[in-house]
């Protein structure tokens, strides 16, 4: 059966984004099919370009001078350099908008708008634009000016809140994610918005404004604690590797390393509780049920923890497997990448690179049966493609391409 191309082919993206939110939506896009023309700072580029070490290594063994970091949100797109702070720098830029069928940018409040580059600006010559905005805290609002960064994100919008082990505990205290998720999650919410806004568009003719900030994206993410709070007007702790509403739902130290035990109901528990040998545990009124276990989880716990702590890790994994119990193991990243579940949905790639022979790639988690993700092009290497694009796109000629400092072809 034929491939059927990828589902965003013939989509055109200007990308005046850097670090993260913005990079990890238009990754998205292009990874989709579309078409993405990243602009870059000539002789800087995406801020993340410094971010390293670590370096991507050649043949050799040597550092190249692409960081890790960006390599990680910026694969099939092309790269521009050209300075939107001069005339013919942001004249040339709103020309590729003129061309796009999205834009999505992350500068300050207003920033593009002496540039000629904002949506009110761009929509006169392209009215079905969609253009998406991405800041700290939104267009609105008195911290709409504000410079907004994961971290301190985390902290406003509640995430550190409850993330970390209990403030009674050893070790208590707040605590971020390992990963940026406030702006991974504002990618997220960033990409579904462009791809309804597309969709709008098919039935209006119409491209809208589209207006994501890191502080919402983080608030709207606490999910289910959110909930906590507003129905019991209790504002949920920390409580390390434990779940508010679920028990047992945490690690376990075994004999020889750590494991989760994930038990999501009733029959999940009495099958647990079979596996460790305390099948009483389960016929106990204080446990029989969750909300049961949930107000009795100190009691319950240290009786659960004493258990696990005599058998060796592995031994309890094969055993709860068998009895349909969720758990798993704490894996190191180089473990993860060994796992036969995460061979054989292939989510390391490898893709060629043209100072480093190749680069790998975390794949893309969007299966397709019938128009997949492609994996075109390694993530661009600073103003790779200007020529290119100014060529092909814009139709510039090789004295005109000359005049902004590019190099002679």
């Amino acid at each position: 059966m034929s491939q059927r191309p990828a589902p965003l082919t013939g989509i055109r993206v200007l990308d005046l984004t850097r670090v993260l939110a913005g990079p990890w939506c238009t990754q998205n896009l292009a990874d989709l099919g579309a078409e993405v023309i990243k602009i870059e700072r000539p002789g800087a580029g995406d801020d993340t370009r410094a971010w390293g070490p670590p370096y991507l290594k050649d043949a050799a063994g040597v550092d190249t001078t692409e960081a890790a970091y960006y390599l990680s949100a910026n694969r099939n797109k092309y790269s521009v350099a050209l300075d939107i702070a001069s005339p013919r720098g942001a004249e040339l830029v709103r020309e590729l908008a003129r061309q796009s069928d999205i834009l999505v940018e992350n500068f300050k409040v207003g920033g593009l708008r002496k540039y000629g580059l904002d949506y009110d600006s761009l929509k006169a010559d392209n009215p079905g634009l969609i253009y998406c905005s991405i800041t700290g805290f939104g267009q609105t609002g008195p911290y709409a000016s504000r410079p907004g960064y994961d971290f301190m994100i985390q902290g406003m919008g509640g995430l550190m809140s409850i993330t970390g082990e209990r403030d009674d505990l050893p070790g208590g205290g707040p605590q971020k994610a390992g990963v940026a998720v406030a702006d991974l999650m504002t990618g997220m919410y960033s990409t579904v918005g462009i791809l309804a806004a597309l969709h709008e568009r098919g039935r209006s003719g119409l491209g809208q404004h589209i207006d994501m900030a890191l502080l919402d994206c983080q608030v709207a993410m606490m999910a289910n604690q959110n909930l906590n709070y507003m129905t019991s007007g209790q504002a949920p702790r920390r409580a390390g590797n434990a779940h508010q509403n679920l028990v047992p739902y945490q690690v376990f130290a075994a004999s020889d390393g750590h494991l989760i035990v994930a038990v999501g109901n009733d029959s999940q528990f009495r099958n647990y509780c079979r596996v460790i040998g305390l099948p009483e545990l389960s016929g106990d009124p204080r446990f029989a049920t969750n909300p049961q276990r949930v107000q009795n989880r100190e009691t319950l716990v240290p009786l659960l923890a004493e258990r696990m702590a005599t058998g060796e890790r592995d031994h309890w994994l094969a055993e709860l497997e068998a009895a349909g119990v969720p758990a798993g193991p704490i894996n190191t990243l180089d473990q993860v990448y060994q796992d036969p579940q995460v061979l054989a949905r292939e989510m390391r790639r490898e893709l060629p690179h043209p100072t480093a022979g190749t680069v790998p790639m975390a794949a893309s988690p969007l299966k397709f049966s019938g128009s997949p993700v492609q994996y075109r092009r390694a993530p661009p290497l600073l103003g790779e493609h200007t020529r290119q694009v100014l060529a092909e796109r814009l139709g510039l000629s090789e004295e005109e391409i000359q005049a902004l400092g590019q190099p002679r072809a």
